[in-house]
C-alpha cells in the first residue's frame, strides 16, 4: 500500500563563520507526514504507532499545543495547528497538512525543528509553520503566509526571541529559506547578527524514500536511536565550542528575551 506520507534520508550541516570558524555534519531521517493519515498509518504499518510505544511512535503532545493557561489536551496535533493558523488569519479547516519531523524511536524522542507545509484542495501550498524546539523542550512557532512565499520556497528574515544555543544571542535573527518537500528536501536556517551580517548556516538536504515496513526497519538499523545520537552531537559540539572560548549565554541571562514561547522550562 502506497501511502501519501513519506521519509527523507537526509544530511544536517552546521557552518559557524564568527567569532571562530567550526564545521560539523551528521546523517538523518526525517518522516514526512500527512496529518489526516497517522491512524491510518498506525493502522497498516507493524512498526508505527500513535500515541502508543513501537519501534517508531507519533505523539501528539511533543507538538505544539497554545500557551494557555489550560490546554485543551483532549486535541490532537491537526487541531492544535488550525487553531494556531486561525491566530494567523488561515482557515486552516481544509488544508491538507504535511509535518516535516522526527519521530519517538523505541518511545524517546527530540525534535530541534519540525515544518508544517499547508496546501490547499489543488496541492498549492498555502502557509507553513516552523516548530523550533531546545534542549529544555521549550519550543516557539514561526508562521510564514502567502507573503513569504517566493516560488517554492517560503523565506523569512525574523528575530528569534528564543534560547535555541547558549553561543548564539537570543536577539540575533533566524533567515528561513524553507523549500517545500517533493522528491528533494531542501532547507536552509542561518543566523543574522545584530548588523544583517550572516554568521551561521545551516542546512539539511535530502531525498524522498517511501514510507512502508522494510523502510523504517532500514533507517532503524542505518541509525540506530537517532533522537539519542542527535541529542549526544548537540552536547558534544556545544563542549567543543566551549573548548574554543565561543562566549557563552547562560539559560537564567536576559529572561525578557525569550518571547511567546510554548512549554516554558520551568526549573
Amino acid at each position: 500500500m502506497e501511502f501519501k506520507s513519506s521519509i527523507y534520508t537526509a544530511k544536517v550541516m552546521h557552518h559557524r563563520l564568527a567569532p571562530k570558524k567550526h564545521s560539523f555534519w551528521y546523517n538523518v531521517y526525517m518522516f514526512y507526514i500527512d496529518l489526516d493519515e497517522l491512524d491510518l498509518l498506525a493502522q497498516k504499518l507493524r512498526w508505527f504507532s500513535r500515541n502508543r510505544f513501537n519501534l517508531f511512535s507519533f505523539r501528539d503532545a511533543e507538538h505544539l499545543q497554545l500557551p494557555q493557561a489550560n490546554p485543551d489536551k483532549t486535541k490532537n496535533t491537526r487541531q492544535h495547528l488550525e487553531d494556531y493558523l486561525k491566530e494567523n488569519g488561515v482557515d486552516g479547516s481544509r488544508l491538507k497538512i504535511k509535518l516535516l519531523t522526527n519521530l519517538n524511536v523505541l518511545g524517546y524522542n527530540f525534535n530541534p525543528v519540525s515544518f508544517y507545509y499547508c496546501f490547499d484542495q489543488d496541492g498549492n501550498p498555502v502557509c507553513c509553520v516552523a516548530e523550533i524546539s531546545n534542549t529544555y523542550r521549550e519550543m516557539k512557532l514561526f508562521f510564514f503566509g502567502k507573503e513569504e512565499l517566493d516560488g517554492d520556497t517560503f523565506k523569512k528574515i525574523t528575530t528569534k526571541y528564543f534560547y535555541v544555543s547558549p553561543f548564539i544571542d537570543l536577539d540575533d535573527a533566524f533567515d528561513f529559506r524553507l523549500k517545500v518537500p517533493a522528491a528533494k528536501l531542501d532547507i536552509e536556517i542561518d543566523d543574522l547578527d545584530k548588523n544583517g551580517k550572516r554568521f551561521f548556516i545551516s542546512t539539511l538536504k535530502g531525498e524522498q524514500k517511501p514510507l512502508n515496513n522494510n523502510s523504517l526497519l532500514k533507517c532503524f538499523f542505518a541509525i540506530p536511536l537517532i533522537p539519542l545520537q542527535v541529542m549526544g552531537m548537540i552536547h558534544w559540539q556545544a563542549l567543543k565550542l566551549w573548548l574554543k572560548k565561543i562566549p557563552f549565554h547562560a539559560k537564567a541571562k536576559n529572561p525578557q528575551l525569550q518571547r511567546n514561547v510554548y512549554k516554558p522550562y520551568k526549573p
